[in-house]
């Protein structure tokens, strides 16, 4: 499910100033419940904002679900007022899965631990982080 998420982070239409990322919800039995992408709806869009926002927060799946997503959810936010983290912590689901730790480049995020910090499950599994930093090689390449 997380090459899944890391597939769908390439669909994200370009920027210079957010990365691209593709998130995935899994129910109980591994069947993908919502799933989405970085700018998919709205500009601002977080990827697992907009897999989240296809989903009731009590929905009863989330209480045994996984969210993969293809970069560490973001902990701070520049272009809205609540994380990523947060949104998870809105619903019950136990275990987040992800690629890539976010680098610091647009903000020193904390997801990972502030997941980890509310009793959430986190695990990340670096050796896909290549091909997840691959689709924002653009960002990770400029300047100097």
């Amino acid at each position: 499910m997380l090459r899944r998420a890391i597939e769908l982070s390439r669909r994200c239409p370009p920027s210079e100033t957010a990365f691209s990322v593709g998130a995935v919800v899994c129910d109980a039995g591994g069947r993908i419940i919502a799933e989405g992408y970085s700018r998919r709806d709205d500009p601002h869009d977080h990827a697992e904002e907009v897999a989240l926002r296809a989903l009731a927060p009590d929905d009863p799946r989330l209480a045994d679900a996984v969210l993969y997503t293809s970069l560490e959810p973001c902990g701070r936010r520049a272009s809205r007022p609540r994380p990523c983290a947060e949104l998870i912590l809105d619903t019950p689901i136990p275990r987040i899965v992800y690629a890539w730790r976010e680098p610091v480049l647009f903000v020193d995020g904390d997801g990972a631990e502030r997941l980890t910090a509310a009793g959430r499950t986190v695990v990340e599994l670096p050796d896909l982080a290549d091909e997840a930093r691959s689709v924002n090689a653009h960002l990770l390449n400029r300047g100097g």
